[in-house]
């Protein structure tokens, strides 16, 4: 793979040249706003940076879109006043109290309140910070169970538990064999109506485990919005994460 540069329209395009048996040349952009051509070895690279530059308008529009929906990395988090913590889809602002009683979390008027013994302990505030959003995680998730689950309930499906977990990658997971729907700690972050959505997609796989044409005819039967849901989770929650 080799690294090149042009100049386009008084911008900089950094690309990457892989060479590969192929008659043409080929220019991709990828999400993370890469850019790569791929080119045979007999292909002169005057002759790809040309080609790069004349797709310079098609490039700079691509990743000018694709810059639009990068997801948003959260710096490392200091727990100190002020920071800003999401919960239920609304952003609250950290204030971080002393205390010479019981250490708690709790949020009120747009702010959590995070009562410490020790305002420099760190691994102390992150303990506290991160044990409140599990409890406030499963009293929410099961209550949007509670919820969701009579649609099922007259089709015959068992009502299953609720397990909660760190996922990379995914919002729910349906463990069919063991009853339970996993969930993932940080949708805890996203508002009611999109938890409610992820349990009732992981519910339908009770019935449909797959992603069948059966499988989204039930889930646009019980939810007619779910795809506006889904696109406020994939798109505004993930940022903010």
């Amino acid at each position: 793979m080799e690294k090149y540069q042009i100049e386009y329209a008084n911008k900089i395009i950094d690309f990457v040249v892989t060479r590969k048996k192929v008659k043409n040349v080929n220019l991709h952009v990828k999400p993370d706003m890469t850019i790569e051509v791929t080119a045979n070895e007999r292909v002169p690279i005057d002759f790809i940076s040309n080609f790069v530059k004349s797709k310079g308008s098609w490039i700079l529009k691509h990743v000018g879109n694709f810059k639009e929906v990068q997801p948003y990395k959260q710096s490392e988090r200091e727990y100190v006043s002020g920071e800003s913590f999401k919960y239920l889809g609304k952003q609250y602002r950290l204030r971080v109290q002393q205390t010479s009683e019981e250490e708690m979390v709790k949020y009120f008027r747009g702010f959590i309140y995070l009562h410490v013994k020790d305002p420099n302990n760190f691994s102390r505030k992150a303990k506290l910070m991160e044990e409140w959003y599990r409890k406030k995680a499963r009293i929410i998730f099961n209550e949007s169970l509670e919820k969701v689950y009579p649609f099922l309930q007259k089709y015959g499906v068992e009502k299953p538990k609720i397990d909660i977990r760190l996922m990379k990658a995914r919002w729910g997971s349906a463990q069919t064999e063991k009853k339970t729907i996993l969930l993932n700690s940080e949708l805890i972050k996203a508002p009611k109506y999109c938890i409610d959505y992820v349990v009732l997609h992981e519910l339908i796989h009770f019935m449909y485990n797959d992603h069948s044409e059966n499988f989204y005819q039930m889930l646009y039967t019980l939810m007619p919005d779910w795809e506006k849901r889904k696109a406020i989770l994939d798109e505004e929650v993930v940022r903010d994460l």
